[in-house]
């Protein structure tokens, strides 16, 4: 254990361990290896660091700084998070396997997301209103929740905890962030910039720890105003029990399994190789990943050539090297999830047309699948596997790839490609899902929302509405007439 990096949690500005000492390992999954250990937080732990965001965003400078400056905080944070890109990806790889093309290109992207709630900071405002009664004005004005509580996956974190940081801080909450027990390393080394960007100690804390205490102390303190949460449904159960001690307000987003349509009059080179990465970037351990791919009969036999070609000639290996394709999965329990689902898929009548197996490289790998689905009704259809398996359908009308697409407990995104204007707008409406992408695939951008429906969750992030999300209105009313204000017991 010497030799590990040993990680600490950020509480009110300082670098702490868990009260109790306790620690957890965090293994390389491209390896095996065990690299890190990080503190255990304890319920104590979690009090420790909501009580120091509640009193930075009450008493401390944060309380008092001018939107601008807030937002000026951001901007430099932005500018740290892509200055440090190179270094947040290699960790984020080594900790959770995903390609380090893809970790330091996110790093880099992610920035945005900061720069654009920068620029939000001092654009959140109130209104008059026309009030009905004389000699009243009446205005509204934005203020913050209060201290809020986010709940991070280990996957795409850097992206899901900027788009909960941002419009926080922008609204001038404080905020206690959770990093996934699976892969914290991350998020603590994120938090390095926290000061550099000048925010106060104490608007953001970052804890490490398993949902119990942990995650189950923090969503239902009595100081915390608001759960962002990202994960499974089952935890997003507790979160919301946990709510009903706090009346806290949530939002959740809870992944999909996500239809990928492709119509006869699609350019299929197009569409297979969005179909490819929606399927198979990030070894599918995505919230929108295109799972379910419906084809259109005339064109299923062409498009799956070219797909299973394409397949079986990714490049599996080490996420650090340059020539990788595809990394290993996160953690050993998706690993034998999908080996289930693929044995129970192939019970149920399907069949693999590509993968299907782990490889003999030692490490979470497993080689991209394709499997042939000749029933809606399977269990692997509507099952998230988050990782490289796909399932095939085929269609012959609009009406069926609808009823098909739609034919799911999930509802966060969905693909179309046609090239049939009037019907990619028919589609993209009558899909139920809170993200439709019209030939193109997982596109994201700090101005546009996302988020689900059904399953997949409620609630939204990026996107302005983000910043308004994080306050509450106040109503002010002030009687501008100098006449007293009539006794209510005299009659006039």
């Amino acid at each position: 254990m010497e030799d590990l990096h040993a990680y600490k949690m950020l509480i009110d500005g300082e670098w702490q361990n868990a009260s109790d000492g306790a620690r957890f390992t965090s293994i390389n999954p491209a390896n095996g290896e065990i690299w890190a250990t990080v503190p255990e937080a304890t319920a104590d732990d979690v009090d420790r660091a909501v009580q120091a965001a509640n009193r930075a965003m009450t008493t401390g400078p944060w309380a008092s700084m001018t939107p601008t400056s807030r937002g000026k905080c951001l901007a430099k944070l932005a500018d740290l998070m892509a200055q440090a890109s190179e270094d947040l990806g290699r960790i984020e790889t080594r900790d959770t396997g995903k390609m380090f093309a893809e970790t330091a290109w996110q790093a880099t992207y992610i920035a945005e997301f900061y720069r654009f709630f920068a620029g939000a900071a001092d654009k959140i405002h109130g209104d008059t209103l026309p009030i009905d009664k004389p000699d009243m004005f009446v205005f509204t004005q934005r203020e913050p929740l209060g201290v809020i509580a986010a709940v991070i996956p280990w996957n795409s974190q850097m992206f899901l905890a900027a788009t909960k940081i941002g419009p926080a801080l922008a609204a001038g909450n404080a905020i206690v962030l959770k990093a996934s027990e699976h892969a914290s390393a991350p998020l603590l080394e994120f938090g390095k910039l926290v000061a550099k960007a000048g925010i106060p100690d104490g608007v953001v804390n970052i804890l490490t720890g398993h949902g119990d205490p942990c995650g189950r102390a923090l969503t239902s303190h009595p100081l915390v105003a608001r759960v962002a949460f990202t994960g499974g449904p089952m935890a997003a159960r507790h979160v919301i029990h946990n709510s009903a001690e706090n009346f806290a307000e949530v939002s959740l987003e809870l992944g999909g399994k996500s239809p990928f349509i492709v119509f006869y009059d699609a350019n299929i080179e197009s569409a297979v190789n969005g179909s490819v990465a929606g399927i198979f970037g990030a070894t599918g351990q995505s919230c929108v990943a295109g799972s379910r791919l419906y084809l259109h009969a005339d064109i299923a036999e062409e498009f799956l050539d070219r797909m299973i070609k394409i397949a079986r000639e990714i490049r599996i290996g080490d996420p650090q090297a340059p020539d990788t394709e595809m990394g290993p999965l996160c953690t050993q329990s998706q690993l034998d999830h999908i080996k289930t689902q693929i044995k129970l898929a192939e019970d149920e009548g399907g069949a693999v047309l590509t993968g299907g197996k782990q490889p003999a490289l030692g490490g979470l790998f497993f080689e991209p699948t394709i499997i042939d689905c000749p029933r809606q009704d399977m269990t692997i259809v509507d099952t998230e596997l988050f990782g490289p398996v796909l399932s095939v359908h085929r269609f012959r009308t609009e009406a069926e790839a609808i009823e098909l697409a739609n034919d799911t407990t999930h509802g966060l995104a969905a693909g179309i490609f046609t090239r049939d204007s009037a019907r990619s707008l028919r589609m993209s409406k009558a899909i139920r899902a809170g993200i439709v992408w019209v030939n193109t695939y997982r596109a994201i951008s700090p101005i546009a929302e996302f988020g689900g429906v059904k399953g997949s969750g409620y609630g939204r992030e990026a996107g302005f509405q983000a910043v308004y999300d994080y306050t509450r209105p106040k109503t002010v009313w002030m009687n501008l007439s100098d006449a007293p204000v009539a006794n209510p017991f005299k009659p006039r």
